[in-house]
C-alpha cells in the first residue's frame, strides 16, 4: 500500500506518541506536528478508513497491527538514512535527521534492502536509535539512564534521547558521543547536575542533559 508523504508522517508521529504513553488523542498530536485540531481528525478518518487505526472519538486512538508495521517502515528507511549519511557521507550527526526527513519517503523495499545490505545491516542509526529490520521488528535496548547509575559505575553511551540541535551541539562541546565511556562521579544536590569523568578529564552535565543519555553498564 502506498502513503502520501502527509500519510507518513502522521504514522510515525503516532507510533512514538503512542510509544511513549499509550492511546494517543487529538491535541498530543496536534502539538508534535504543529497541526489544527481539525486537520488531525480528518487524518484520523482517513486512516482508520484504510484499516491503520483504531480510532474512538472524543476517546483516542492507536495504530493497528497494519498501521504499526507501516509506521516501521517509514522509520526503518529513516534510521538506515541517517546511518549512511553519518558513516558514509560523513554529516555531523544533528544535520542527518532533517535530510533523513526528506529521503525517508522514498518508499522502494528493494532499495532500502539494498542499502541495509550495503551499509552491513546495522542495530543502531547515529543517535543509537534501534533500526527495525526488514521484517518490522525493532531491538529493545537494555540501557538505563546516565541519572540512574551508580556512582563510581563505568558505563558506555548507547543512545541519546533528546535530539535537539542544541543538545547534539552541547554533547558534541562536551566530548560526549555513542560507545563514550563515563563514570559518573558526584552528584550535586542543588540542581542534580553530574561530575562525570571522560577517559582522564572530568566535566559537569545537566541533569536535563543526562536524562537524555542512555548508558549501559560496563
Amino acid at each position: 500500500m502506498n502513503f502520501s508523504v502527509s500519510e507518513e508522517n502522521y504514522l510515525k508521529a503516532i507510533y512514538h506518541l503512542q510509544e511513549a504513553g499509550g492511546k494517543v488523542n487529538t491535541n498530543a498530536l496536534a502539538e508534535k506536528l504543529n497541526a489544527k485540531a481539525a486537520s488531525i481528525t480528518d487524518m484520523m478518518k482517513k486512516l482508520s478508513s484504510k484499516g491503520l487505526l483504531d480510532y474512538t472519538p472524543y476517546y483516542g486512538f492507536s495504530l493497528s497491527s497494519e498501521g504499526k508495521k507501516s509506521a516501521l517502515s517509514v522509520i526503518r528507511r529513516h534510521r538506515l538514512w541517517e546511518f549512511f549519511l553519518a558513516n558514509n557521507l560523513k554529516f555531523d550527526w544533528k544535520e542527518v535527521h532533517s535530510i533523513a526527513e526528506e529521503l525517508e519517503h522514498v518508499s522502494s523495499k528493494k532499495l532500502i534492502d539494498k542499502l541495509d545490505e550495503y551499509l552491513g545491516y546495522p542495530q543502531t542509526d547515529p543517535h543509537g536509535d534501534p533500526i527495525p529490520n526488514s521484517k518490522g521488528k525493532i531491538r529493545q535496548l537494555s540501557a538505563v539512564i546516565l541519572n540512574q547509575m551508580p556512582l563510581h559505575q563505568p558505563a558506555e553511551i548507547l543512545q541519546v534521547t533528546n535530539q535537539s540541535d542544541e543538545i547534539l551541539e552541547h554533547l558534541k562541546e562536551k566530548g560526549l558521543g555513542l560507545g563514550t565511556r563515563i563514570e559518573v562521579k558526584k552528584v550535586f544536590s542543588f540542581d542534580h547536575s553530574l561530575e562525570i569523568k571522560i577517559k582522564n578529564k572530568i566535566v559537569v552535565i545537566t541533569k536535563e542533559l543526562a536524562q537524555s543519555l542512555l548508558v549501559k553498564k560496563l
